[in-house]
């Protein structure tokens, strides 16, 4: 169990370090449109994501 926790948090951080890398000013443009958002926005994005997730453990 430890060691698939470990490999999955390292997974987030290669797929999250990938956009900085490779498209710095993308990446800045996305953190801007993202403080745009009002709260209620972010949330259903976080919601999203968590759903996506469980989903594919699921499969």
């Amino acid at each position: 169990m430890s060691d698939s926790l470990w490999t999955a948090l390292a997974l987030v951080l290669v797929i999250e370090g990938i956009l900085p890398f490779a498209a710095p000013a993308m990446w800045r443009r996305v953190f801007q449109q993202a403080l745009a958002l009002r709260d209620g926005q972010i949330r259903f994005f976080g919601l999203l994501s968590i759903l996506l997730g469980l989903l594919l453990l699921a499969f």
